[in-house]
């Protein structure tokens, strides 16, 4: 079996007397693709941001390879090896495709905020990008405004962007969302083989179903803020519990367009 790279410990997040996050406790081992699914409401994204240090949680603690990070913010959590993507596509729109990926790959280089040397000092981040471009398939678009391309090839350089600091685990929130149907299956195929040939860890959070099922080693399913069930896609799938959490929020969705 593979080793533990992320765990949380009974993990909770209280807003007033909501408990969004409620004593989840979640191993997730090196190199596998382990996806995060529940109904609406279900905590996924309060829970990816209590691992990613976006927030505290109120009770529980997070650890990355055996350290406990439960108090890091966010920039140190990248750091030590963990990047993380949003829902809504994160971007600089006025800088071309090969600016999004350098800056992204200095900032984790100590020289972020040397804005005034010559690029040519800069050359080893250039080069990092470009090779992260090829990676995602970005390479001939390397000129071209971020914010003008079509937005499957804006989650790719989301993704690039996100690999730049070359992390162990990357934390994908829905990055599936807002792509037509036919994009789906090339960005996660470019996922997978990122995770398989880079050695990577990558949790996903995803509402695609057919996706999840397709790509993940094993899934957790959350609902109303606490664990309901973790296994393979198979033992998911099968699992009781889990079609009824789906079954209701379904009926309710639908009970609420009459």
């Amino acid at each position: 079996m593979s080793d533990v790279i992320l765990e949380t410990r009974n993990l909770t997040r209280e807003f007033g007397a909501l408990v969004a996050v409620d004593d989840v406790s979640v191993s997730i081992e090196a190199g596998s693709l382990h996806s995060i699914i529940g109904p609406n409401g279900a905590g996924k994204t309060t829970f990816f941001n209590l691992v990613s240090g976006t927030l505290r949680p109120t009770s529980g603690r997070v650890f990355f390879k055996g350290d406990d990070i439960t108090q890091l913010p966010v920039h140190r959590t990248i750091h030590r090896g963990i990047g993380r993507s949003f829902q809504i596509t994160n971007l600089f729109p006025n800088l071309t495709v090969l600016e999004n990926v350098r800056l992204a790959a200095q900032a984790m280089g100590g020289d972020s905020l040397r804005f005034f040397r010559s690029h040519r000092r800069f050359s080893r981040y250039i080069e990092r990008a470009m090779d992260v471009l090829e990676q995602v398939g970005l390479t001939d678009k390397a000129a071209q405004l971020a914010g003008t391309l079509p937005h499957g090839d804006q989650r790719k350089l989301e993704l690039g962007m996100i690999l730049a600091p070359d992390p162990e685990v990357l934390m994908l929130d829905e990055p599936t969302a807002g792509m037509a149907s036919e994009q789906v299956p090339e960005l996660m195929h470019l996922v997978q083989s990122i995770q398989e040939s880079g050695d990577k860890t990558v949790v996903l959070v995803e509402h695609n179903m057919n996706v999840v099922m397709s790509v993940s080693d094993r899934i957790t399913v959350m609902h109303q803020g606490a664990l309901l069930a973790q296994g393979s896609p198979a033992e998911i799938s099968a699992d009781e519990r889990v079609q009824t959490a789906y079954l209701g929020e379904l009926y309710k969705d639908r009970q609420g367009d009459r």
